[in-house]
């Protein structure tokens, strides 16, 4: 697939728009709509260079849909799309989910248009699917990058290996298979998109000052000016420390985030992070926007202020010290990655995450799957481990529907992406006006 010429900043500008309004199911339909958008759609980076950075985004803390849209947007227009491509990407489901804790904070519930979202996710699981596929066939060309794939899927499915563990043993087979002689990747011979950019030693101390000063020179801020027992304070650190740890996504530290919230800081009840967890899957933008949530009704209930004006100053708190630390690693990191792509030791150890992501992505899908075409999911338990299996019964015909015609719509008509999901949405709205 050859790439077409540099988009211009407000072509950019305008696709991540469109990605960061309708960029639901979490990380699997998120690198999937982007996926079909940049490498398929618009042919600005072709599947090798989108694989690298995908690579590279998984094997950061934090949440890898938005970093890869970064370093997207940074492949592009330098750091001004970064910026551009990052900051689309969170703030239409950061302000959604504001907006949703205010009427949470107010009315004792939220009811939020379920048809729409019903419609949606059941499309995006189409777009999930047939990125799959073609990530499958780029990733997987010799029988030990399928047998560290299927390996992966076992590994986080079944037996519940941690996310780090998983992604730290693929790197390392790749650079001993390296040493061995197995699994040579070919040179990457896409177009040096980012090589453009500086990758001195200088620039990267200056880049890594710049983005430290950027994340932690507020927190100071907030230290000195409330003290470190005020509740801005507390979340500033707490939500800092969240982005250096969240390896593989939200749901890997959702159940520590819920305990220090509930239990050592009091800024939810019990039963609210399950409620913050519904309105985060239901908005567009990465999961772990749970954490504005949260950040909300921690400021709206401690910080002495009126409800609603701490808890969006609890919001932004959440916001900037959760997200603020992806634009560091990208920027960062990336100018080196681009120019290290044909150094041979490190591209076959990178092939080895490529194919490890593959299980990874495999596992997303089976899971969002799961949640949208079955009302009912059951634990069993297989000898040591269990295993979430869907209740037949339970079946979502509508659901399936959708999907169905979705993909179908995609692959084989090969009409656009967003005319397919408006569509989607509109039979959700219907299915949910006659149910």
């Amino acid at each position: 697939m050859q790439q077409t010429d540099k988009p211009g900043l407000g072509e950019v500008t305008a696709a991540f728009a469109r990605i960061g309004l309708v960029s639901f199911g979490g990380p699997a339909g998120q690198i999937a709509l982007m996926h079909r958008v940049l490498v398929d759609e618009k042919r600005w980076l072709d599947e090798a260079r989108f694989l690298h950075a995908l690579n590279y985004c998984m094997l950061l803390p934090g949440p890898e849909a938005m970093q890869l849209a970064t370093y997207s947007g940074w492949l592009l227009h330098g750091v001004r799309g970064g910026l551009i491509a990052g900051l689309l990407f969170l703030l239409p489901g950061a302000f959604v989910l504001v907006a949703l804790s205010v009427v949470y904070l107010v009315a004792g519930e939220v009811t939020v248009v379920q048809g729409l979202l019903f419609g949606l996710k059941a499309a995006v699981l189409a777009i999930v699917l047939e990125a799959l596929l073609k990530v499958s066939k780029r990733a997987l060309k010799s029988r030990w990058a399928i047998v560290l794939a299927l390996a992966t899927f076992i590994a986080i499915t079944v037996l519940k290996v941690p996310f780090p563990l998983v992604m730290l043993a693929a790197l390392l087979i790749g650079i001993a298979a390296h040493f061995l002689g197995a699994g040579q990747p070919a040179p990457d011979t896409s177009p040096a998109i980012g090589e453009r950019a500086d990758s001195s030693l200088a620039q990267f101390l200056k880049t890594l000052a710049l983005w430290l000063v950027i994340w932690l020179g507020p927190l100071a801020l907030l230290h000195l000016a409330l003290g470190s027992d005020h509740v801005f304070t507390q979340e500033g650190d707490f939500f800092s420390v969240m982005a250096a740890v969240t390896f593989g996504g939200a749901y890997a530290v959702l159940a520590w985030v819920a305990q220090q919230a509930v239990e050592v800081y009091g800024w939810l009840k019990p039963d609210e992070m399950l409620t913050g967890l519904g309105l985060a899957e239901t908005t567009p933008g990465p999961l772990i926007l749970v954490l504005v949530f949260v950040g909300f009704l921690g400021g709206a209930r401690l910080s002495g202020l009126d409800p609603v004006v701490g808890g969006l100053g609890g919001a932004l708190v959440a916001l900037w010290f959760t997200f603020v630390p992806s634009f560091l690693f990208i920027f960062a990191g990336a100018p080196y990655l681009e120019t290290v792509r044909n150094v041979r030791w490190l591209a076959t150890a990178l092939s080895a995450v490529t194919a490890a992501v593959v299980g990874v992505i495999a596992n997303l899908a089976v899971w969002f799957g799961l949640h949208v075409l079955f009302a009912e999911i059951r634990t069993v338990a297989v000898g040591p481990v269990d295993v979430a299996v869907p209740v037949l019964a339970s079946v979502d015909m509508a659901s399936v529907l959708i999907a169905v015609v979705a993909g179908i719509a995609l692959t084989g008509f090969k009409l656009n992406l967003f005319a397919v999901l408006a569509g989607a949405a509109l039979a959700g709205i219907v299915v949910s006006g006659l149910a």
